[in-house]
């Protein structure tokens, strides 16, 4: 699992500008993919576009995306819930999605199909984690 201190050896420090505009970039999602809650435009890691279209394509193609009822964010510089370091949105390689029924160490609620199509392409799902963060998809290598 990708770890803060992953992203800072990789990427650098989220709060530097200069480090941002090495892999900060804002992703103009395809028309085809913007369907219910999905924006239409997002910061975002530029090693996210890729994964993250294809669970889109994913969501889109099986049906699934009728399940997304909040597009919650995915670069936020912030602490992490969970502990002491940087969230992993602070390097823009993580999505929220329907916070407000996947709380923060609730029971997640997304179905098995719909956390498939993030996982088959790269993806850890927060729901896993030990304290639960059913929202939470994050990118599963760097």
């Amino acid at each position: 699992m990708v770890t803060a201190k992953d992203c800072l050896h990789k990427y650098g420090d989220p709060r530097s500008a200069l480090t941002q505009s090495k892999w900060l970039v804002l992703w103009d999602i395809p028309c085809d993919l913007e369907i219910g809650q999905i924006p239409k435009k997002l910061y975002c890691n530029k090693d996210i576009v890729l994964p993250l279209s294809q669970a889109l394509k994913n969501l889109v193609q099986s049906g699934y995306v009728k399940e997304i009822h909040s597009w919650d964010g995915c670069w936020n510089i912030r602490e992490s819930k969970a502990g002491p370091s940087l969230s992993l949105h602070s390097w823009g390689i993580a999505v929220d999605i329907n916070a407000a029924t996947n709380c923060f160490g609730c029971k997640p609620s997304f179905s098995k199909g719909f956390v498939q199509c993030f996982t088959s392409v790269g993806f850890d799902w927060g729901g896993n984690f030990t304290k639960p963060d059913g929202m939470h998809f994050q990118l599963a290598q760097i």
